[in-house]
């Protein structure tokens, strides 16, 4: 495949030997609902395993199970939500506050969406942006499942986050992007360069939109499942040469820093408070979290 050697390479130009990847099934434990000491107990009495992911607050490996985990009781009444292991990160850095504004600017289905609200405690407000109508049912419905009571949730771009009128105190952006092999088989079949050029670009404008309506000294937690640097370090260059923002380091005992050299581009230093999770390194699919701080 064409699209894929070229790829390869590229990660060889990066300091990567690309590997396949079997992603691991994992859930994230829905403390609104259910201790992780009884989540873990009523799991093995119906045959799951469930053990403990180092680097994260609330994720669990499954390590065994008898039955579909998406599709037994303890699924339906909302005790878990079943989110990739590396898209747990990114709501961690946030460290949402019970006090706080908080925009997810690009929801759907609602995995972070949840996760912020787990973290608030059910307190504060969120307002959830989706921009494809068809992903506002899985919106909604893991809304209600997982027992949200402080988000509300609009059908918009997040580029016109401006409409609402407010100055939010932290913003998570994970921003649609070109994705990766990992978690979509048939990923390089259909990518290109001319696709990630024009995905970093929508990419930019939302980043620019958001810091409108941030607070001064606001947190903006941006985040991405590519490995891509036209999609992730060089759209943080960008940032901090265009706005008046700063980079915070995304403190994490696992992943990788962010990138300084790219195909022989010299990048600031300051890409190295990024984190990065390569794939076949952690075990995941492709993830990226940069913190920014609005000055």
């Amino acid at each position: 495949m064409a699209n894929k050697d070229f790829f390869v390479r590229r990660y060889k130009e990066l300091g990567q030997e690309f590997k396949d990847v079997k992603l691991k099934r994992s859930l994230r434990v829905n403390t609104l609902k259910i201790s992780h000491e009884d989540l873990i107990r009523r799991m093995k009495k119906i045959g799951i395993t469930l053990r403990k992911i180092s680097y994260l607050k609330d994720g669990y490996w499954v390590e065994k199970a008898k039955f579909s985990v998406g599709a037994i009781t303890e699924f339906l009444l909302g005790y878990y939500y079943l989110q990739e292991s590396a898209s747990q990160i990114a709501v961690q850095i946030l460290d949402p506050k019970e006090n706080e504004l908080i925009l997810d600017a690009c929801a759907a289905p609602g995995g972070k969406t949840t996760q912020i609200s787990q973290y608030m405690n059910n307190q504060g407000k969120i307002i959830a942006m989706e921009n494809k109508k068809h992903r506002m049912l899985s919106l909604a419905s893991n809304l209600e499942r997982i027992g949200i009571e402080n988000v509300s949730a609009y059908l918009g771009d997040a580029i016109n986050c401006t409409k609402f009128g407010v100055e939010f105190d932290k913003i998570l952006l994970d921003a649609p992007c070109s994705g990766n092999f990992v978690t979509d088989k048939k990923w390089f079949g259909k990518r290109d360069m001319n696709g990630i050029k024009e995905v970093s670009n929508i990419q930019k404008e939302i980043l620019r939109a958001c810091l409108k309506v941030l607070k001064k000294d606001g947190i903006l937690v941006y985040s991405t499942c590519t490995m891509e640097p036209e999609e992730n370090e060089l759209n943080m260059q960008w940032l901090i040469d265009n706005f008046n923002v700063k980079l915070e380091e995304v403190k994490f005992d696992v992943g990788d820093r962010g990138l300084t050299d790219v195909f022989g581009q010299k990048l600031s230093d300051e890409m190295k408070k990024c984190l990065r999770f390569w794939p076949w390194k952690m075990g995941t699919q492709a993830f990226f979290v940069a913190k920014v701080r609005k000055c």
